[in-house]
């Protein structure tokens, strides 16, 4: 099933800003940090206690969110992106070229490490999206 969730980015606070919304809203909270992951060794620069990716997760509510500014600086606007979950290789596809029409794509569809077809765009409104396709397993 096709889900659009919430993407947030902090400057180095996400474990503590995780936390609080956990102690708000309840559910179970996953964090990993950079140092956790194959991306350690190609972050020059990043500590490796920043979160990498995390996700609080309560029923049907999912809220996501890392550390992963790179070199901008946050700011409101550019701190939450729109984050869609596809169902298939198809849709990933179709989302993504519709979406990047006129906009900018920042990171074209790839294998990422965790399975999944993923990419990033921005599109011509302005909007932050970032699309996941997570692949059965083989």
């Amino acid at each position: 099933m096709t889900q659009l969730n919430p993407y947030l980015a902090f400057a180095g606070n996400c474990r503590a800003a995780m936390n609080f919304y956990k102690e708000c809203l309840g559910g179970e909270l996953i964090i990993q940090t950079v140092g956790e992951s194959p991306m350690d060794q190609q972050m020059p620069g990043m500590t490796s206690n920043n979160v990498m990716h995390a996700s609080l997760t309560k029923d049907s509510l999912i809220l996501l969110a890392s550390d992963m500014m790179g070199s901008e600086k946050a700011v409101q606007g550019n701190t939450i992106s729109l984050c869609l979950n596809c169902s298939s290789e198809e849709e990933i596809n179709t989302f993504f070229k519709n979406l990047s029409a006129g906009g900018t794509v920042t990171q074209p569809l790839t294998e990422a490490f965790w399975g999944a077809t993923f990419g990033m765009l921005t599109d011509k409104f302005g909007f932050n999206w970032m699309l996941n396709y997570m692949k059965k397993p083989q």
